[in-house]
């Protein structure tokens, strides 16, 4: 198995939320792993959607990839969002009248995404190989095709880890946004947050936003779940699944 990781980049992004307030398309604050998984099949020259109520071929060949997401050049876990504003004027978009619509589009979002890859399947070897030239047969993209995403070769990195459970009495440093299934700011639950932390020079801060995990396959739509992000150091009482250590620092990964 190789443990790998790129840093996605692109001038704007949007990551369309099923749900609209009036006009007003939101988008989602953090790439999500569907997301991620669409981008990876347009590097691999893979098919996408081609028929209603069908799951596209990228998702059916790289559904079971492990992945993590860690935000860049972001304040607190935000991204700056500008509102962009449209207008259709042809007739099949809306019956002869000006169609007007509003997106709040995200401006230099940035990722690091993980990567675990079983080099013994021809298609993840692709992958890393890919990644690794920052190749793609298709242009990647943040959302909308005019959001051209990018890496350089430079931002591929390969890393030496381990699974873990963790076990131990010391505090660890989560890079990812990770899963949390229970309350953070329930002191008589397992998860907790290390307050020490406040003595690091820098200003901590926690960051939640709930994320489409995965599609739900009888409903053909996002499944959702509750994701968070933060500069803090967790206490091992905070069982997280899917948890890798990176050898090179000794902070740990969250890949689902």
């Amino acid at each position: 198995m190789k443990l790998i990781s790129i840093d996605l980049k692109a001038d704007f992004g949007f990551f369309r939320k099923p749900d609209t307030n009036n006009t007003i398309n939101l988008s989602y604050n953090l790439i999500h792993r569907p997301a991620v998984l669409g981008i990876l099949g347009a590097i691999l020259g893979l098919e996408g959607y081609r028929k209603k109520g069908k799951l596209p071929q990228y998702y059916q060949l790289l559904k079971d990839l492990k992945i993590g997401i860690r935000p860049l050049n972001d304040e607190k876990g935000n991204f700056l969002k500008t509102n962009i504003k449209y207008s259709n004027t042809v007739g099949y978009a809306n019956k002869g009248s000006n169609f007007l619509t509003e997106e709040l589009t995200l401006i230099a979002p940035a990722y690091r995404i993980f990567i675990l890859l079983d080099e013994t399947k021809e298609l993840e070897q692709k992958l890393y190989d890919y990644l690794k030239e920052a190749k793609a047969e298709f242009i990647p993209y943040f959302g909308k095709n005019e959001f051209t995403a990018s890496w350089l070769k430079s931002s591929f990195q390969d890393y030496t880890f381990e699974k873990t459970n963790k076990k131990q009495t010391e505090n660890f440093t989560i890079l990812t946004v990770f899963k949390k299934d229970d309350s953070l700011k329930d002191k008589s639950a397992a998860p907790e947050v290390d307050l020490l932390n406040y003595e690091s020079r820098e200003e901590p801060f926690l960051y939640f936003e709930r994320l489409p995990e995965d599609f739900d396959l009888e409903l053909m739509q996002y499944r959702l779940g509750e994701f968070a992000f933060t500069n803090y150091a967790v206490l091992n009482s905070f069982s997280l699944d899917d948890l890798y250590q990176l050898n090179e620092s000794n902070d740990y990964v969250q890949l689902i």
